[in-house]
């Protein structure tokens, strides 16, 4: 797999990173570049109830919405029409219960009851993880780029960010400082191939926390979050 596939789209890369990184990428560690759209919409009023306009202009705007003629009514009314159709459409599609859309993971139902027998490993820092495969290839030394899949989620299981999702693996500069620490520190003593859960205290993860969004979670300041990661090839070194 060659490092063109490096996912420089994705909001794991920090500020602090290499200058080729989209400054859209900037909140794996929780910093202020990252914010929530609001979404817009303009309700469907008259020209008045708008305000805009002068009022020749919204006399003459009112008069055509509201007594046109005949056929420009039958038009406008053909519109609504359609429009509310969409509408029952989309909530009978919710009304009928169809299950939400399962998102892609490293870590199955039967990974995860295979999982409780697998000892804990707490480090130094407070970080803790469980190898859910052991890798066979070498470990990355500081400096060198990794491609990595992950699947990022609150400790309820619900995800925030996903690799998989965008279909892509992670490439980022491993102990640089372009990652939260805890996955920083959880990929240095790694193997390609291996698969391992990281279960990231508060301090390492994301100081600012992350602000919600559809599908996806809010991650409060300094909480605990968890990581699957597979790490799947180091470039450079696994070419030589």
């Amino acid at each position: 797999m060659a490092a063109a596939t490096s996912s420089s789209a994705s909001p794991l890369l920090l500020p602090s990173g290499p200058r080729h990184a989209s400054a859209s990428t900037a909140w794996l560690r929780g910093g202020s570049a990252f914010r929530s759209r609001a979404l817009s919409s303009e309700a469907p009023c008259c020209c008045k109830a708008a305000a805009v306009g002068s009022a020749e202009q919204c006399g003459a705007a009112d008069d055509f919405l509201i007594g046109g003629s005949s056929s420009t009514r039958r038009g406008l009314v053909g519109v609504a029409l359609g429009a509310s159709a969409l509408g029952l459409a989309a909530f009978d599609a919710v009304a009928a219960g169809l299950p939400p859309e399962e998102k892609p993971k490293l870590c199955d139902a039967t990974c995860e009851s295979e999982l409780e027998n697998v000892p804990m490993v707490t480090t130094e820092s407070g970080l803790q993880y469980k190898d859910i495969k052991v890798g066979e290839g070498p470990s990355p030394p500081i400096g060198f780029q990794v491609a990595a899949n992950y699947v990022a989620m609150v400790p309820t299981g619900q995800i925030f960010d996903s690799s998989l999702e965008k279909g892509q693996p992670y490439i980022f500069r491993v102990g640089s400082g372009q990652v939260i620490k805890g996955l920083d520190e959880g990929i240095l003593s790694m193997k390609v191939g291996g698969l391992r859960r990281l279960y990231i205290p508060g301090p390492l993860a994301f100081p600012k926390g992350l602000t919600s969004a559809p599908g996806r979670p809010r991650v409060p300041p300094s909480s605990p979050v968890v990581f699957d990661v597979n790490l799947l090839y180091i470039p450079g070194l696994d070419d030589e």
